[in-house]
C-alpha cells in the first residue's frame, strides 16, 4: 500500500498557485509572539499550530504520545493576534500539521545552498492516507530572494530558483526535495508554512489556484553557482576533518 499523493507535483515535486493579494492583510506577523528555533539559517519561528497547542515548534513525533505532523492543535495566544493568517492556512480544507511563520535573517547564495535540507514530514505516517507537503505563504515582499529548489542537492543543474514577491505561494514536497531560502535584502523575511495532507480536499485548492509544476528559473551566473559548490565542499571538508579530530580525541580519552 502506498501513500495518497497530488499528481500536480509529480513532475517536478512543487506547485506555484496565483499570487496572494498580501498588501490587503494586516501584518499579523509583527503582534504574534516568536521563539528561538533553527532550521536552515538565522531563524525564528511563531507557531500557529503545534502537536498539542503549546507554544513550541518540535516534531510531532517527538510528544508524548508522539503522532505524525497532522491534526495539529491552535496555539490559541497566537492566533487570537493573528485570524487572518489562520483562514489562510485553513483555505484549503485540508487536514493540518504544524503551521507557523518563520523569521529569516538575510543570507547568501553560499549559506543557502550549504543550508539545503529535506523535511521529516510523515514520520509515523500510516501507509493509504494523505503524504504531508507544506504549504510556503511569502508575506514580506522579498522579489530579489529566491526558494532554492533541488532534486539532488550536490548538482546544480536540478537547481529551481523560485522569487518570493509578497504574496508568492509555492507548495512542496520537502521530503522529495532539498530546499531553503537565499534571502537578499536588509530586513528579515517572513513566510507562512503549513504542513498539509495530500488529498482530494488540497488537490482542488490547487486547482482552484491554477496550480503550475514548472516556472522559468531565475537568472545567475554560472560562476557564482561554481564558487558556491567549491565554498559548500571547503565547509564540508573542514566539519569533517573537526569531527574526525573529535573522534580521536575521544578515543583517547
Amino acid at each position: 500500500m502506498d501513500y495518497i499523493k497530488l499528481a500536480e507535483l509529480d513532475e517536478t515535486g512543487y506547485v506555484v498557485l496565483d499570487a496572494y493579494d498580501q498588501a490587503a492583510d494586516p501584518a499579523e506577523w509583527e503582534e504574534i509572539e516568536f521563539v528561538d528555533w533553527k532550521s536552515s539559517g538565522e531563524t525564528r519561528f511563531a507557531p500557529l499550530a503545534s502537536a498539542y497547542g503549546e507554544l513550541e515548534c518540535n516534531g510531532f513525533w517527538h510528544h508524548n504520545p508522539p503522532k505524525t505532523d497532522k491534526d495539529g492543535v491552535w496555539v490559541e495566544s497566537n492566533i487570537a493576534k493573528a485570524p487572518v493568517l489562520k483562514a489562510r492556512a485553513e483555505e484549503p480544507g485540508s487536514n493540518i500539521g504544524r503551521c507557523r511563520v518563520i523569521e529569516l535573517l538575510p543570507n547568501t547564495y553560499v549559506d543557502s545552498i550549504w543550508n539545503l535540507h529535506l523535511d521529516d514530514n510523515n514520520r509515523l505516517n500510516p501507509e493509504g492516507t494523505g503524504w504531508i507537503v507544506r504549504g510556503f505563504f511569502n508575506l514580506t515582499d522579498n522579489p530579489d530572494s529566491y526558494m532554492i529548489l533541488r532534486e539532488d542537492k550536490d548538482d546544480p543543474s536540478t537547481e529551481t530558483r523560485i522569487p518570493l514577491p509578497a504574496g508568492a505561494q509555492v507548495i512542496i514536497d520537502t521530503q522529495r526535495l532539498w530546499h531553503a531560502v537565499w534571502h537578499n535584502g536588509d530586513e528579515p523575511r517572513y513566510c507562512l508554512i503549513t504542513s498539509w495532507e495530500s488529498g482530494p480536499q488540497l488537490q482542488a485548492y490547487l486547482q482552484s489556484k491554477h496550480a503550475v509544476s514548472r516556472v522559468e528559473n531565475a537568472p545567475l551566473d554560472e560562476a557564482v553557482i561554481a564558487e558556491a559548490q567549491a565554498e559548500v565542499a571547503r565547509r564540508r571538508a573542514a566539519r569533517e576533518a573537526q569531527s574526525g579530530a573529535m573522534a580521536d580525541v575521544m578515543s583517547e580519552a
